[in-house]
């Protein structure tokens, strides 16, 4: 699985953290979290299915603004990291750990999109600015031999910030 990215870089944070593990609790997801970047416009996600990739070119958790970019492998017989990201729920809790922090966001979007819609969003819902939100990405849809569209989850910082 591959996603298009804008080639800018988002601006940082005093209390940003670079991402080291992702939990997602009502999927069972507690995966390492390692950083990536974008070949040209293209982002592709660790080899390793178990663990997910954050767009260094993107925000990182706890910024001012921009999207906080993860993404990784769906495995159609299992063994991915976000194999079930198409359950998720609104209102679902992630929790993204770094640098000693817990930075919580609540799903407020789960959108089923083919590569051709999720191309032509691409660039508001990987914005490197604007509102602060965490967006992870994964494939869907297999068809017998190749993945025909995506699983966009959006999560929004919680407030207050409680666990």
């Amino acid at each position: 699985m591959s996603t298009q990215v804008a080639p800018t870089e988002a601006p940082t944070s005093s209390r940003s953290v670079a991402p080291l593990r992702l939990r997602f609790g009502a999927l069972g997801i507690d995966a390492a979290v390692v950083p990536i970047r974008a070949a040209g416009r293209v982002l592709t996600p660790p080899a390793d299915p178990s663990r997910l990739g954050w767009w260094r070119g993107g925000s990182r958790p706890g910024a001012d603004s921009g999207t906080v970019l993860v993404t990784g492998h769906t495995v159609h017989d299992g063994d991915g990291a976000l194999d079930d990201l198409d359950l998720a729920a609104l209102g679902d809790r992630v929790v993204v750990l770094g640098g000693g922090e817990r930075i919580t966001y609540d799903v407020t979007e789960v959108l089923l999109l083919t590569k051709a819609q999720l191309a032509r969003r691409a660039a508001s819902l990987f914005a490197v600015n604007g509102r602060h939100r965490l967006v992870l990405v994964t494939c869907e849809s297999w068809d017998g031999a190749a993945y025909e569209g995506n699983v966009v989850v959006v999560a929004e910082p919680r407030t207050p910030v409680s666990d």
